[in-house]
């Protein structure tokens, strides 16, 4: 893979990074789980072709209690009842903004089932982290960014 300039780096790096600790914070906040962000942030990832995400949040998941098995599953979640009702009201709507060139909007269904599930401020929070998740896909993918070592 051609090496590229970084874009993981200065000042707009950090206004970045500021705004992911506030998604964060919001998340918390309207009490959305960790574990459902986590999930989020790898169906996103796993759209976008994410490496550097994917292994990051795979990561970040099983540390918050999430199943190994989930995640094996994840891009498949539609065909079996390991998630809840919530995740897969969210997984639908990540999928829907992820993919928004596809159909130019949240589709009514996706968006009154994600209204019917969370709350107001969960619904805000969790539209926010897809976003970020999102960009932060986008600036990953364009810039080729390495996996970081872990211990396997």
């Amino acid at each position: 893979m051609t090496k590229r300039i970084a874009l993981a780096t200065g000042a707009l790096y950090q206004a970045m990074s500021h705004l992911q600790g506030e998604v964060k914070k919001a998340s918390a906040n309207a009490g959305l789980d960790v574990k459902l962000i986590e999930l989020v942030k790898m169906r996103a990832s796993q759209i976008n072709g994410c490496a550097y995400c994917l292994d990051m949040h795979a990561a970040e998941a099983v540390a918050a209690g999430e199943s190994p098995r989930r995640l094996y599953v994840l891009e498949g979640w539609r065909e079996t009842d390991l998630f809840t009702e919530q995740e897969r009201a969210a997984l639908a709507y990540t999928e829907a903004m992820t993919l928004i060139s596809d159909h130019k909007d949240v589709p009514e269904d996706v968006y009154a089932e994600a209204v019917r599930v969370f709350t107001e401020d969960q619904y805000r929070a969790l539209a926010w982290c897809i976003v970020a998740i999102n960009t932060w896909n986008r600036l990953m993918v364009t810039s080729h960014a390495e996996l970081p070592e872990r211990a396997e």
